[in-house]
């Protein structure tokens, strides 16, 4: 296995991380350790989450999916074999929100009880908050790094401009520096990403952790026709944006490579993001052993120029 530094951080990451926004809804408790064990098992080592998986869910307040992992690691005792990532300032509820600095203390706090944990490895600005100056965000991050409770922080849905701005806090000030970021990015949603994000991950060495890897399961190739949009929950939702001239054109260019390499779809689409210059792994979940055994060969394949020019072409 081909471990991938994620930054500058000191992480060493597979090229594949599991996402943990299932663990506690789609998945139960029993299912989520049989996917656990399966992706470490298999090779895979940074694992995905948030305090606010899954308070979309009726009946769910958030921690769902940290309470699941905390149990699994405290059960398997493999702390030091895998790297944690969770992240803060989703809106669990009114009063727990945001990058305040005394907030993030204080959500700290519940991840580690949850996860069972003295330590985490990513800790994660969930999204960006513009009501707090960013040297606040960062001062907070700093104290925790300094107390040991985080390793290494990380950035999600943070426009380039945000993202620049925090990186010249962190220098001017000495704070600690976000490491990676966290993106939409798949073979069709990239515009977004690779125009201005992109430029600025490559220069300045922060890793890129891209969720939505598989584009919510349509570039699985399960979704083909409106027939097919019934088959899950978020079909509806799939076929809305995905089920177009594009992207039946990113399938059958993912139906063409994956032939090739005798490979399925989801193999394909996601062994095209890890070879993606200055891209270090996409995140994908998985709600079962089987999807998890589909999942993993992705990172052993070895897609060539002409694979990559095909892929390039039809989702251009």
């Amino acid at each position: 296995m081909q471990y991938r530094e994620l930054g500058r951080s000191g992480l060493h990451i597979a090229p594949l991380v599991l996402g943990g926004n299932v663990f506690g809804w789609t998945a139960d408790e029993a299912t989520s350790f049989q996917v656990l064990d399966a992706f470490v098992g298999g090779g895979g080592n940074a694992i995905d989450t948030a305090d606010g998986y899954s308070v979309w869910v009726p009946g769910h307040v958030g921690g769902e999916s940290e309470t699941v992992i905390g149990k699994w690691l405290k059960q398997r005792g493999r702390r030091d074999e895998v790297v944690i990532a969770t992240k803060v300032g989703w809106e669990v509820n009114a009063e727990n929100k945001g990058l305040a600095k005394n907030y993030i203390l204080r959500a700290v706090e519940g991840s580690l009880k949850r996860l069972q944990t003295d330590y985490i490895d990513l800790y994660q600005s969930h999204k960006d908050d513009p009501t707090v100056p960013v040297e606040e965000t960062l001062e907070a991050y700093a104290q925790l790094v300094k107390e040991g409770k985080v390793r290494a922080i990380g950035a999600s849905n943070f426009t380039a401009e945000r993202l620049r701005e925090s990186l010249k806090a962190s220098e001017a000030h000495g704070f600690p520096r976000y490491q990676s970021l966290q993106p939409l990015y798949n073979l069709y949603d990239r515009a977004a990403f690779e125009q201005e994000l992109l430029p600025l991950c490559r220069e300045e060495q922060i890793g890129v952790i891209p969720y939505y890897g598989l584009a919510s399961g349509f570039l699985t190739g399960k979704y083909r026709t409106e027939a097919d949009l019934q088959k899950s929950p978020r079909g509806g939702g799939v076929g809305q944006k995905y089920l177009n001239e594009k992207g039946l054109r990113i399938l059958t260019g993912l139906d063409t490579v994956a032939a090739r390499h005798q490979a399925t779809p989801a193999q394909i689409a996601l062994a095209w993001i890890m070879a993606q210059p200055g891209l270090t792994a996409p995140i994908a979940s998985a709600t079962s052993v089987a999807q998890i055994e589909e999942l993993l060969p992705a990172l052993h394949l070895r897609l060539s120029a002409d694979d990559l020019a095909i892929l390039n072409s039809a989702s251009a």
